[in-house]
């Protein structure tokens, strides 16, 4: 029985990069659910696993740390997985790196408001979103997505070279989001489309799709929010609405 429990709720896309890496790399964990949308991140338990009450978090053995990215860098280097996906050369590491630094203030926040603006105003308010709320998000989306392409993919196969990275991984967990609300992303974009397709054959077709299946079936649960929960929602989808930095406690 392994000693690594991952604490995830596979409705967050951070959650979702940490186990699709774990999977495809054959780590043997012990998966313990930690749902959002009840408020199970702020109970006692959880809180000495990761005082920060955030998702995802990692226990091995008597070693625990939060955030994703630190998690898939952890778990590259202890399970030795395949060099691809953490490079050990200097300037490919770096260009995985870069990504890593980049996500968080880009593809991270902009693919977050179109999920919230597009796929959590219907469970929150009762109705569809407006195209005036949505358009703005697709924007801000697009051209993040237009930065992957010209400054990230560029000619390549994959970030760092020929074969997948951790950076691939996080950002296609980003950017899927999106597609499961109906928004086609990869319209008119024929080299991040075929992107995409490289990733997931990299990943597997059969895990990938399990994974990003589950964002419908975790929304299932939205349709009978807590009240108290509902308005809370309330208040962090106006922010998304109104392009404003969003608050520090996220799905």
């Amino acid at each position: 029985m392994s000693d690594l429990t991952l604490y995830l709720d596979l409705f967050s896309q951070p959650c979702r990069a940490v186990y699709i890496f774990a999977k495809a790399n054959s780590i043997p964990f012990k998966h313990q659910e930690v749902l959002l949308f009840r408020g199970e991140q702020r109970k006692e338990d959880f809180g000495k696993v990761n005082p920060l009450r955030k998702l995802p978090a990692l226990k091995d053995g008597d070693f625990t740390m939060g955030e994703s990215t630190a998690i898939l860098q952890y778990l590259a280097n202890k399970y030795k997985t395949p060099d691809h996906w953490y490079p050990s050369d200097l300037q490919k590491r770096a260009h995985v790196d870069e990504y890593l630094s980049w996500h968080h203030t880009n593809t991270r926040p902009n693919g977050g408001r179109v999920f919230w603006v597009k796929g959590m105003t219907p469970y929150v308010l009762g109705h569809e979103a407006a195209p005036e709320n949505v358009n703005p998000a697709l924007s801000e989306l697009n051209g993040t997505l237009t930065a992957i392409e010209t400054k990230f993919l560029q000619d390549k196969p994959f970030f760092a070279g020929d074969e997948i990275s951790i950076a691939d991984l996080v950002a296609i967990v980003e950017i899927m989001q999106a597609i499961a609300f109906g928004v086609d992303v990869f319209e008119d974009k024929p080299k991040l489309s075929a992107w995409k397709q490289r990733v997931e054959e990299a990943i597997g077709a059969d895990l990938f799709k399990e994974t990003h299946e589950s964002i419908i079936m975790c929304m299932k649960e939205y349709q009978s929010l807590p009240p108290e929960l509902k308005e809370g929602y309330k208040t962090r989808l106006d922010w998304h609405i109104r392009g404003l930095p969003a608050p520090v406690q996220q799905v």
